[in-house]
């Protein structure tokens, strides 16, 4: 018998360990896609949470009630044991249950991600122990407790194996960000050049890169790793003494983030593209954006250039009495853009500078914003020694940086893919690039986030613009719908023009089936919601 209970031990901790598994993964994979950002978790939890409570709720009611049971009624250690399996069983049931759907954005397994898990691992073996010690005293009851506090709270202990891992965390960090400015300290003759804005910084990044490149041997931190950890981890993988020149994009969600990351690398000139409401839920204030943008400029030493996008009025407002070199399409006080045409092969324009030379460009991308961005980064080359007619075959060769009004066609069909963080500026800028196509105009977006007490009206202003612009609009998912839908009818689009879509694929296949006549289609896909949405 005593074999039997060991036997019914072992199988109910091992339905134990994979309920918790099943639980604890989504969690963690929430925190690696909210930062490791405790505050930002706590407060995904208010918003996401309460469907997997209710699901474990019911699972846990059912526990206790077997757990009453083996109580209130006389059982054998065979009865026990097979009860205790049976919670067991439900409780992983109910796992199983509420599993989330296949994410778009798979969890990394990166070192701190093991070491939160191995934490996790201690703190849920505790229960586990108690199980064996507390056995022959109501064995079930104790299992059903161990649900409730530990399944059950599964979303709180992954914060507190953050907790416990700070200490570690933060001495593993201290040292990777030294060992980034010895490297820097042993290249002298490198120039960083420091890159951030609420929108077009990626871009802005990778069009330098390409101009850069007709004179320099650049480095760029790759992708979107503009986090103060992201930038140092390019700073100790790829960083050689034979790079001109370091082209460090930095992001932002809090005030004294740009300033943590000029710290490290201590840029020489700077570029702020834009300054907009991105953020505002960990901002507080778009006044909040503006100080923390323009703390690349303030960092700047005295012989260092900064590069303002002066079409943004918040960057122009907020520029003061720096000096500054300024461009854009519409404010001609420095380097600026005319005669600019837009096809579905692309765009011409010209850029004049500040000394009234002109030169004529042609590029494969669309869209004013494209634009501006090109002409930032074709004054940032000239005043670093590439003359304009040089940079002339590198802006021929740039490329769409993925998922940033980047062309695509598929047969008959015209993608403008958006997909990428949308937000105010950049959605009213992506209608503006398709309004200036011919075709049969659709809009598919879930809206944008992050955007505090202001989201709702602004999704509804952009769901308003895109009912001037667009033939038709399909709203996916259910986090902005309401706003969109507002928006759309506000600015007179027809309600059989407007398809409410519960995901991207149901979305696309009643946009590919649409019957447009002689019109080829031209799509917007304006923003992907990621997981944590």
């Amino acid at each position: 018998m005593e074999f039997f209970k060991l036997i019914c031990a072992i199988l109910a901790t091992a339905l134990y360990f994979a309920a918790a598994a099943l639980s604890l993964r989504h969690f963690i994979h929430m925190f690696q896609l909210n930062s490791y950002k405790p505050k930002v978790q706590l407060k995904w939890l208010k918003d996401n949470a309460r469907g997997f409570f209710a699901g474990h709720v019911i699972g846990a009611v059912v526990a206790l009630i077997c757990a009453v049971i083996s109580l209130r009624l006389p059982m054998s250690s065979v009865g026990q044991g097979l009860l205790i399996i049976l919670i067991s069983a439900v409780l992983l049931f109910s796992a199983i249950c509420m599993r989330p759907k296949p994410a778009k954005i798979p969890l990394k397994y990166t070192a701190r991600i093991k070491r939160l898990i191995f934490t996790l691992c201690i703190i849920y073996l505790l229960p586990a122990a108690a199980l064996m010690i507390l056995y022959d005293w109501g064995f079930a009851v104790v299992f059903a407790a161990m649900y409730v506090l530990w399944v059950l709270l599964s979303p709180w202990a992954v914060l507190l194996a953050n907790l416990i891992n700070r200490p570690v965390e933060q001495a593993i960090n201290r040292r990777y960000i030294n060992d980034a400015k010895r490297i820097l300290s042993e290249c002298p003759n490198l120039t960083v050049f420091g890159i951030t804005g609420s929108f077009g910084k990626t871009s802005v990044k990778y069009f330098l890169d390409e101009l850069l490149s007709v004179k320099y041997n650049v480095l760029k931190t790759p992708g979107n790793f503009n986090t103060p950890l992201g930038v140092v981890k390019t700073i100790r993988g790829e960083l050689r003494a034979t790079h001109d020149i370091f082209l460090c994009e930095m992001g932002a969600k809090n005030v004294g983030d740009i300033k943590e990351i000029c710290d490290i690398v201590h840029p020489k000139h700077g570029i702020i593209t834009s300054v907009g409401p991105m953020h505002l839920e960990s901002f507080g204030s778009i006044d909040n954006v503006k100080k923390t943008k323009f703390e690349l400029a303030d960092t700047l030493p005295e012989d260092g250039l900064l590069f303002l996008n002066t079409d943004d009025e918040n960057v122009r407002e907020h520029a003061g009495n720096r000096r500054y070199i300024g461009y854009g399409i519409e404010n001609r006080g420095g380097w600026h853009c005319e005669n600019l045409s837009v096809s579905s092969s692309g765009s011409e324009f010209d850029v004049i500078s500040p000394s009234g030379e002109r030169c004529r460009y042609k590029t494969r991308l669309i869209g004013k914003h494209n634009v501006i961005n090109i002409c930032g980064a074709v004054a940032a080359a000239n005043a670093l020694g590439i003359s304009l007619e040089e940079l002339k075959p590198a802006v021929r060769r740039l490329e769409s940086v993925p998922h940033r009004l980047e062309l695509k066609r598929n047969g008959g069909v015209t993608i403008i893919d958006d997909a990428y963080n949308s937000n105010p500026t950049g959605a009213k800028a992506a209608l503006e690039a398709l309004g200036m196509m011919d075709g049969y105009k659709i809009l598919c977006t879930p809206g944008m986030i992050e955007l505090g007490e202001k989201e709702f009206e602004l999704n509804r202003e952009f769901g308003e613009n895109a009912a001037k612009v667009c033939d038709y609009a399909a709203v996916v998912g259910k986090t902005n719908r309401e706003a969109i839908l507002k928006g759309l009818r506000d600015g007179g689009m027809d309600e059989e023009k407007i398809f409410a879509a519960e995901s991207l694929s149901e979305a696309m296949a009643k946009i590919y089936g649409l019957t447009t006549g002689e019109k080829n289609k031209i799509i917007l896909l304006e923003n992907d919601l990621p997981d944590n949405y």
